[in-house]
């Protein structure tokens, strides 16, 4: 078939029928990625029905996020075998992309639950609660660190949550042994810890026990945490109850979603036991 007899599109036509400007056509034909197949002395230019379909092909590598000069590089070197080649890298990006939304959703879902729970929340009430087995990830030890040690270990912890996609959403918090709770040293933490929806294979993470816990609030300030602890052993003892090995400290609140210290909201999870 001639180009005489094929039918034609003028810049604006096309523009049109691929939903670009004109513009847009304009700098394809300066970088040699798609030329007109008619250009007249006059300037007018006309593009052939087939290069919708080329078109096609550079918006579809440009959604993969191939720059345009590496698919004009493409598109001058194709053959079959390179297309698979090409396709076969891109579907694993993309199913990459796919898992890292799918995760994205889930610490979206996650943050708000916590938040709508935490809306409808009595903070003024202290409950003891039976509570399901957790798998927690810990980090190393940071009983009586420095500041330096303890930002390496929050910096560490915080990458291995990364690099292991593990991080459901789910707040990080502080667990503090009995030791530190009988003696008032609540802001000694022995581990940080995130609760785990998917355990990863070959990693060590803490069992928190199934049992009893009494669940308590503080609202603001770490400074006046004592007071919020006071209430809770005097709630447990009263209950006549053991305290058991740890105490679990996380907020429900923080700056994601309240403005200021004073106005965060600190779950306190407490392990006891039946004497």
């Amino acid at each position: 078939m001639s180009t005489s007899s094929k039918k034609l599109f003028t810049s604006g036509e096309f523009a049109a029928l691929c939903n670009v400007k004109k513009q847009t056509l304009f700098h394809y034909d300066e970088i040699g990625l798609l030329s007109p197949e008619v250009k007249k002395e006059n300037g007018y230019r006309y593009y052939s029905y087939y290069q919708y379909g080329l078109f096609s092909v550079i918006e579809m590598l440009k959604q993969l996020k191939m720059p345009l000069q590496e698919i004009k590089y493409y598109l001058q070197t194709k053959s079959p075998q390179q297309l698979m080649e090409l396709l076969t890298v891109k579907s694993l990006e993309i199913n990459q992309q796919i898992e890292d939304l799918q995760r994205l959703q889930t610490m979206i879902q996650t943050k708000h639950k916590q938040t709508r729970d935490a809306l409808q929340t009595d903070y003024s009430q202290i409950t003891m609660e039976y509570m399901l087995q957790e798998r927690l990830l810990i980090s190393k030890k940071i009983l009586h660190c420095t500041d330096p040690a303890f930002l390496e270990a929050i910096s560490v912890f915080h990458s291995c949550l990364k690099e292991m996609k593990v991080d459901s959403g789910h707040p990080i918090g502080g667990m503090i042994r009995r030791k530190e709770v009988l003696e008032g040293d609540y802001d000694n933490y022995y581990y940080l810890y995130n609760r785990l929806e998917t355990i990863p294979t070959q990693t060590i993470t803490y069992v928190k026990a199934a049992g009893l816990y009494v669940i308590g609030y503080h609202i603001g300030r770490e400074t006046t945490i004592d007071q919020t602890y006071a209430k809770l052993l005097n709630y447990i003892q009263k209950e006549d109850l053991k305290l058991g090995n740890w105490t679990y400290e996380e907020y429900i609140l923080d700056e994601i979603s309240v403005n200021g210290i004073d106005h965060y909201v600190t779950k306190i999870v407490i392990e006891v036991r039946e004497k």
